[in-house]
């Protein structure tokens, strides 16, 4: 037993040795909590996600969370208060929920896991002809996905903002979603619904499609509160 220990002891310290300092900094170094930001161009093309950074910043919990994905970029030129913000996100212009679910967000949490996804899609379904359970079987493989990739995956789920054109659609996929994200709730792995579009008027869009400023306002006043919670949660639990 004395030498076995011995042997354990030496085999620790030779790692030691060979390990980089990267890598020696990354073991004491505490993980921080790794939020992904998922969508279309209403992800990607807004400063809804700066304003909410704002809100880690001023909850001082900027330096414990890192947003994650893909993408890193900030095309509206987004100034917030916080001037490092972190522009890691899965925002893709004009894509679909169905060909996300279907064909990349397994890769994208391979590469960048999350302990915690928030998400808006569905927009460019319904002015593509795809029906409301189109979409809502979209939501629950993208749901599955994630548990996959962390059975522990904190998930807010937006209901999607209005069109200035064919908003019918888009009204029919946010009634059904508090019904499917009931369902799909577990303790392990939570779901809540950020309500963006209840009050967004069509003159908070700069375009019929995408939030002005006062939009985005609307949307991080909507998700921030509800991310706020799930950074906190997930600190308390480390």
């Amino acid at each position: 037993m004395f030498f076995s220990n011995l042997l354990l002891s030496a085999l620790a310290l030779a790692s030691a040795a060979l390990a980089s300092p990267i890598e020696l900094a990354e073991r004491q170094t505490p993980q921080k909590l790794r939020i992904m930001p998922l969508g279309d161009s209403i992800t990607e093309i807004t400063c809804w996600r700066a304003t909410v950074w704002d809100q880690l910043a001023s909850a001082n919990l900027a330096s414990s969370v890192q947003y994650v994905g893909s993408q890193n970029s900030n095309p509206q030129n987004c100034k917030p208060a916080t001037a490092n913000w972190d522009q890691h996100h899965e925002g893709h212009s004009g894509w679909l929920a169905v060909d996300i679910a279907n064909n990349y967000l397994e890769g994208w949490l391979k590469k960048t896991p999350a302990d915690i996804v928030m998400f808006m899609l569905g927009t460019n379904d319904v002015t593509r002809g795809k029906s409301t359970q189109d979409v809502i079987n979209a939501y629950t493989k993208m749901v599955g996905i994630m548990r996959a990739s962390n059975p522990k995956v904190k998930i807010i789920v937006d209901l999607i903002i209005p069109l200035s054109f064919s908003n019918n659609a888009i009204q029919a996929i946010n009634a059904q979603i508090p019904s499917w994200a009931a369902k799909m709730n577990t303790t392990e792995s939570p779901i809540v619904i950020a309500d963006c579009y209840t009050g967004f008027k069509t003159s908070d869009l700069r375009d019929g499609v995408h939030p002005n400023a006062n939009g985005d306002k609307i949307i991080a006043e909507r998700v921030g509160p509800l991310l706020l919670d799930f950074v906190r949660q997930g600190l308390a639990g480390k």
